[in-house]
């Protein structure tokens, strides 16, 4: 009888257990995979896809258990036309039993990333709040924490805060090797700066508890503080929060104009955060910015008498809020039609 090779490439590239695997079809490759002269490695010649990477992008979980159990298969062999991994696609997938399956071999790679922002798996799940996946991850204790992509240096933690993540935050911070401090390399701005510019109060709450977290740290483009991005923001009850820590500073300037926190608060009419200012002891209210404005002149450029009555009751006593449009009233304001002209534009939520 004559013999069959049964690697053979047909017509459109695929071997017979490619075939098998493609397909979903469990039985089919558990006879094959009995064939010791069967390749579980050959990838189809379109896009190098190994049957391991077909049956994790599919979802096979039954066929991904049948390939590992063949110790001549490679769990870490790239596809050729986006050079990822059977786990990159696993996790994609949201495949999580795919995934604990594949980190029963201590061969596969926790850290593969994909070729494009050089981005590790658990920047990926991080990045989308993919909550049981990061757990997932974690499991495995050589998988890589700090990890940057390659375009911004940005951690899984930074992106997790990014997105307001709470979940995914409260996991990564329970690892005592999460570096809570990481900034990228863009602007210098770290998680607790980034979780503030969002206004995220419980993701601030879990950042502020790690003891190594400095609230103070400034951004290394304009010397803006988690305090100053949520003043900019209107994030009032983040404000609140950092303002209960007695080591933070109330009265940080940025490197651009020389605005403190109150400065920016009373510029944008944000009452509620004026008067949270005002309640620390050591917030200077007279600080003036570049320009040499006050608080009390930026609030009434803005005509917000509110904030004006909060900062000064004996000076809005003399001029009523009809008046606080009168502009010969104060000293010019440079630009003092829009806010955000005062915010470096570079510095706007992504």
């Amino acid at each position: 009888m004559k013999e069959w090779d049964i690697n053979t490439i047909d017509a459109v590239g695929r071997t017979p257990l490619i075939w098998a695997v493609e397909g979903g079809y469990e039985d089919m490759t558990k006879i094959l995979l009995q064939r010791k002269d069967v390749n579980p490695n050959t990838g189809d010649n379109e896009h190098g896809r190994t049957p391991l990477r077909l049956a994790a992008e599919g979802g096979y979980e039954g066929i991904v258990k049948l390939l590992l159990e063949r110790e001549d298969t490679n769990p870490n062999t790239p596809d050729t036309k986006h050079s990822r991994t059977p786990l990159w696609w696993a996790a994609e997938g949201g495949h999580e039993g795919i995934v604990k399956l594949l980190f029963e071999r201590e061969d596969t790679d926790p850290n593969t990333s994909d070729p494009g922002y050089r981005r590790t798996l658990l920047l990926w799940a991080a990045e989308r709040g993919h909550e049981g996946m990061v757990r997932v991850l974690l499991e495995r204790e050589d998988i890589n924490l700090n990890t940057g992509d390659n375009e911004h240096g940005r951690t899984p933690l930074w992106w997790a805060t990014r997105g307001g993540y709470t979940g995914v935050v409260r996991v990564l911070l329970k690892r005592e090797d999460t570096n809570p401090t990481a900034a990228d390399t863009e602007y210098g701005q770290t998680p607790l700066s980034r979780a503030a510019q969002g206004g995220y109060d419980r993701v601030v709450e879990l950042l502020l508890e790690r003891e190594d977290v400095n609230p103070n740290t400034g951004d290394t483009e304009y010397g803006l503080t988690p305090l100053w991005w949520a003043v900019a923001g209107g994030h009032e009850g983040v404000v609140k929060l950092l303002l209960e820590r007695v080591d933070i500073s109330p009265n940080t300037t940025d490197t651009q104009y020389g605005q403190t926190p109150l400065l920016w608060a009373a510029m944008g009419g944000y009452k509620g955060i004026v008067r949270l200012l005002l309640e620390r002891e050591d917030l200077n209210p007279d600080v003036r910015s570049l320009s040499g404005e006050t608080a009390l002149e930026l609030a009434a450029s803005q005509g917000h008498a509110g904030v004006v009555q909060l900062l000064s009751e004996p000076y809005f006593s003399l001029y009523p809020p009809s008046a606080l449009h009168h502009q010969s009233l104060f000293p010019p304001i440079p630009d003092p039609s829009s806010q955000k002209r005062l915010l470096p534009s570079s510095l706007l939520p992504l």
